[in-house]
């Protein structure tokens, strides 16, 4: 036995680990493209575990970590998949309360060491919540550490058995688009021209289409101010259940608001907008509120929990599920140049307040450190 570090020092095999990703949103997918990117540059062997879409998006392959496809799912063929993956690995490293139960069925009874890193709160009601707190307490139990990138997040790790919980630094990459002849460089009035917004203020919102995500409390501020010449185009991005059920208030009250569904390219459609959106809900690190303040775009968001650890004062804060004052504040900035070129200037300085990736991949080198200082030279 010998004392290994992941660095991979000459002469002595380099760590090998496996990133196992649950149903790819956004976060995750993003945080581990960088993750993976960070830790192949140090030496690190990667294979990420995740459907082929999402490796088409993000191009796991193109930064040096082996890809298998493994379904979105915890059926027994999805489970042998992942389990012929870390076969071989030093240690399993699960983005999401589900990539982290398919990966605790995939071990067994394999002592190889299990991060999991929890991004967002999931959310249930009646007899399902009872299966998601078992099936948060399998989780939290089975790993030897988890990472939450929120306090709460670690409190409830902590709360469901964890015996280890740990906040943690996230940092997250631009997906790259593998396969796309698209202009990554296309100008804003080109995005927005795309959009129909040519002549109109543009409002983005990202995320999934979720009942906790305040996406009617969004409609109902459209309602507000559908009545302005020329009105507010809002423009989500983002698929989920309430799709069909938010399609058809758009309809039928006529608002203007348009469901472009999941997109490669929502930094360029934050970029392009006058303001951007977030009414609530679980998200711990919003993609959207990062992008919105390196973008040096306004944001509008709800004052919860998370979001307030992530911009401070660098946004327009509303009272969460307030469709009055989120409308209010909405007309209110785009009649105020001077507030929003303040904001802009606070997102600048707020985000660089944020971990940087190098600071991320550090710290989780520095856990699979404690949990492989003692495994075997190849």
């Amino acid at each position: 036995m010998s004392h290994v570090s992941s660095h991979s020092p000459h002469g002595q095999s380099p760590l090998r680990t496996v990133q196992v990703l649950g149903g790819g949103s956004a976060v995750s997918s993003a945080h581990v493209r960088s993750l993976s990117s960070g830790l192949v540059a140090r030496g690190v062997r990667v294979t990420v575990c995740a459907p082929s879409d999402t490796d088409g998006l993000y191009d796991f392959t193109g930064i040096g970590a082996h890809h298998v496809h493994v379904p979105r799912s915890s059926d027994p063929a999805a489970v042998a998949s992942l389990r012929s993956a870390c076969a071989d690995a030093d240690l399993v490293h699960a983005h999401g309360l589900h990539a982290g139960f398919r990966a605790t069925l995939a071990l067994g009874r394999r002592t190889t060491p299990l991060v999991v890193t929890w991004h967002t709160r999931s959310y249930a009601e009646g007899a399902r919540a009872h299966l998601l707190r078992l099936l948060e307490r399998r989780v939290a139990k089975a790993a030897a550490v988890v990472l939450g990138t929120s306090s709460d997040l670690v409190d409830r790790a902590r709360s469901r058995g964890a015996r280890d919980a740990r906040l943690a630094a996230v940092a997250l990459s631009t997906p790259r688009r593998a396969d796309s002849c698209d202009d990554p460089d296309r100008p804003a009035s080109k995005v927005r021209a795309e959009l129909g917004a040519t002549d109109r203020p543009l409002l983005m919102a990202v995320g999934t289409l979720d009942r906790h995500r305040g996406y009617d409390t969004l409609l109902d501020a459209a309602r507000e101010w559908r009545g302005l010449d020329p009105a507010p185009l809002l423009v989500v991005a983002g698929e989920g259940p309430l799709r069909s059920v938010l399609q058809r208030r758009i309809e039928d009250e006529e608002l203007p608001v348009r469901l472009v569904g999941r997109r490669d390219d929502v930094s360029e459609l934050i970029a392009a907008a006058d303001l951007a959106l977030l009414p609530g809900g679980p998200q711990t690190r919003s993609v959207l509120a990062q992008e919105a303040l390196h973008a040096r775009v306004p944001l509008v968001a709800a004052a919860v929990g998370p979001v307030l650890d992530l911009v401070g004062d660098a946004a327009e804060l509303v009272p969460y599920g307030d469709a009055e004052v989120l409308a209010t504040a909405v007309v209110r900035l785009l009649d105020d140049p001077a507030r929003c070129e303040a904001l802009r200037e606070r997102g600048i300085r707020q985000a660089a307040t944020w971990p940087t990736e190098d600071e991320t991949v550090a710290q989780v080198l520095s856990v699979y450190d404690e949990l492989t200082q003692l495994r075997p030279l190849s």
